[in-house]
């Protein structure tokens, strides 16, 4: 069942929703040293507000994915955005690190449904041939706000206090909620409806099906390269400020800042992405885009001065953005059959990855060796890129 024809205006509303989560998972990158100082604790127990937000993210897609197919990806789209507005706000107002890793952790719970089911519905409007284009331009907006949210994190921590970002947030998130609300409201009807032809859920059936899933190697194939891109590509993300922070001592906000080039190089993707899709082909992007995430992570971690980290950051950024899009793409079309169910297990591996990826390099920030964890994940991002494109040369045509 489609949720409504596309329209460019639900995407719209869609990208400011995904803006919105996505400037909310990046925000406390910039903030570790800062809340190790304020709850004394280390910068490694610190990041706990980091891993708790992606574990959540990442378990929270089992529960999404058959809601989505359910009551409509639009719909289940609207609640979480409104329920992020919410966890926001009690985030805001948190007053020990216990509480905010609880509190982080209900956010990305929240947030889960936001932009997988945005590409799910992509899925079920846009044609195969157009798809990867339509994604990129979702990808502008969770670009965007990747950024805004390593800037703003920082920039609060600062000047207004680290609570104030989630403040804001909580303000963004409401008014994304209002707005795809009102435009459901506006005739939309399919926007809003229940499937009624969709089962009640059923925990038994629901795991069935992933199991159904499971067995198809396409599938497994995706699930196992995305669980490996988050921990090494991903995972390593969150402790770049601390390495421009404690590597070359810039300022929070100012580390802030750098990390807006790893948006910068993402936006850069979501521009030429039919253009380079065109040169390259997916094999290409992923091989490109594999270097690329390899060749910043060693400037970050071995850098003599901090003009060849910054461009580390905006290299790396470039290259996880072409890699992950075409990984995207894939996850879209693996199970036509359950796309919703499909693409929320590949972020349910893309961010349990990811915080795999948080604990191992949480150990080593507080023993020094964070770039070492950097040179091992340039070298593995290398690998996957390789596994990659062999894959997709195995998987020409779509399935």
């Amino acid at each position: 069942m489609r949720d409504m024809t596309t329209s460019p205006m639900m995407l719209r509303l869609m990208g400011l929703a995904a803006f919105s989560s996505m400037a909310s998972m990046r925000v406390c990158d910039p903030m570790l040293i800062a809340l190790s100082h304020e709850f004394q604790a280390t910068t490694g127990d610190a990041s706990a507000v980091i891993a708790a937000f992606a574990v959540a993210y990442g378990v929270l897609q089992l529960v999404y994915g058959p809601l989505g197919d359910r009551l409509g990806k639009v719909q289940v789209i609207m609640g979480a955005t409104a329920a992020c507005a919410l966890f926001s706000a009690v985030t805001a107002l948190a007053p020990s690190l216990a509480v905010l890793v609880v509190s982080r952790a209900a956010m990305g719970a929240a947030a889960a449904g936001i932009i997988p089911l945005s590409m799910a519905w992509i899925g079920d409007q846009v044609p195969y041939a157009q798809r990867q284009e339509t994604l990129a331009r979702l990808m502008g907006a969770t670009v965007t706000g990747m950024m805004a949210g390593q800037w703003f994190g920082g920039f609060a921590t600062e000047n207004l206090g680290w609570r104030a970002a989630f403040a804001v947030l909580a303000m963004l998130f409401l008014v994304a909620a209002v707005l795809l609300f009102r435009h459901a409201r506006a005739g939309l009807g399919a926007a809003s409806a229940v499937n009624a032809d969709a089962p009640a859920f059923s925990l038994a059936a629901y795991l069935a099906g992933v199991v159904q899933l499971l067995r198809m190697p396409r599938v497994r194939w995706v699930l196992t390269v995305v669980a490996i891109e988050g921990a090494l590509a991903f995972g390593t993300l969150a402790f770049v400020p601390a390495r421009l922070t404690g590597g070359f001592g810039l300022s929070a906000s100012t580390a802030g800042g750098v990390m807006v080039l790893y948006g910068v190089g993402g936006l850069l993707y979501s521009v030429f992405a039919r253009r380079w899709l065109a040169w390259l082909g997916e094999t290409g992007l992923a091989l490109a885009g594999s270097a690329l995430i390899a060749s910043g992570l060693l400037l970050l971690a071995w850098a003599p001065v901090v003009a060849w980290a910054v461009l580390g950051c905006f290299l790396a950024g470039l290259g996880f953005y072409m890699l992950h899009n075409t990984l995207q793409t894939q996850a879209t079309q693996m199970a036509p059959q359950a796309r919703g169910t499909a693409v929320t297990l590949f972020a349910c591996l893309l961010f349990l990855g990811q915080s795999t990826g948080v604990v191992v390099a949480a150990a080593s920030v507080d023993r020094g060796w964070l770039a070492v964890v950097f040179t091992g994940a340039a070298l593995g991002v290398l690998a996957l890129g390789a596994l990659v494109a062999r894959g997709l040369q195995a998987h020409h045509r779509p399935v």
